[in-house]
């Protein structure tokens, strides 16, 4: 049995998410119908993470058996020919048998893009949660409270199954692009909703609705109908992986072939400043 793993990026507009479900479009499904072809026999992915619905991918990494013996260039040419142009596969990797994509990981890290106003964005920047100019200095201060491991209860969704909201967040940055506000935040793990409920209490500091000191006392009171709505789906992507062995982050690092699509390509030039 040969262990594989593949660097993915996929456009979520379209999708109801990353996890496989019935009758549903999903990256998971997609992916798994495209390289079962490739490998002639059944293929079940293993992700680092979840994405919502509607939520975009520039670094997600999966791992997967097979018996199949195909050259690298096959699980990444082959598999895309057969996937549409909104889920690609990056790259691919043979790893040892112990390295798993969702528990070797040790950091996950998203982008979330708030814009000014997106009726003067070029097209491939639409998908961001657009309104009023925000105080991204002000945003920036405020989010320093969730650095470290603490309980993000406050952010986290009602139908999170995790067994516990506690979490370490290891950096967190806001910062004004031009008409973007982006928000970059890495974490051991993520309950669910998490960054998305970050990104709607943040929005409140930068609108002025709410103070600097609000998102420390939002996290210490654990309860999150103190939060509001939760943040839409369409600003958020998961931009990279991490992972602490030595032989996973030499067998890791990407590879790209082929260009994800241009709004994933637009995310990860913002992730490279």
């Amino acid at each position: 049995m040969i262990r594989t793993a593949l660097g993915i990026a996929y456009d979520g507009s379209a999708l109801a998410g990353w996890q496989r479900q019935p009758q549903r479009r999903t990256a998971q499904g997609l992916l798994e119908a495209a390289l079962s072809q490739i490998a002639d026999a059944p293929i079940e992915l293993t992700a680092a993470g979840r994405t919502d619905a509607g939520v975009h991918a520039t670094g997600q990494v999966v791992h997967f058996d097979s018996l199949a013996e195909r050259p690298l260039r096959a699980w990444v040419r082959g598999t895309n020919s057969k996937l549409p142009a909104s889920v690609r596969v990056r790259w691919a990797r043979q790893v040892d048998s112990c390295f798993h994509a969702r528990f070797s990981a040790v950091a996950r890290r998203y982008i979330y893009l708030f814009s000014d106003d997106s009726m003067g964005l070029p097209q491939v920047l639409k998908q961001t949660w657009s309104g009023p100019a925000l105080d991204a200095p002000a945003m920036h201060r405020a989010a320093q409270a969730l650095l470290g491991e603490q309980d993000f209860s406050a952010v986290r969704a009602a139908g999170c199954q995790s067994a516990t909201p506690m979490r370490f967040v290891q950096q967190v940055v806001v910062q004004r692009l031009g008409a973007l506000v982006v928000l970059d935040i890495s974490a051991n793990a993520f309950v669910l909703h998490m960054v998305r409920n970050i990104a709607s209490a943040l929005r409140q500091v930068g609108l002025g609705q709410r103070p600097e000191g609000w998102l420390m006392a939002l996290l210490a009171g654990r309860d999150r109908r103190v939060l509001g709505p939760t943040a839409p789906p369409q600003g958020l992507s998961l931009v990279d992986v991490r992972y602490a062995e030595a032989d996973a982050a030499e067998a890791l690092l990407p590879q790209p072939t082929g260009a994800p699509p241009a709004l994933l390509s637009t995310v990860a030039t913002l992730d490279r400043l």
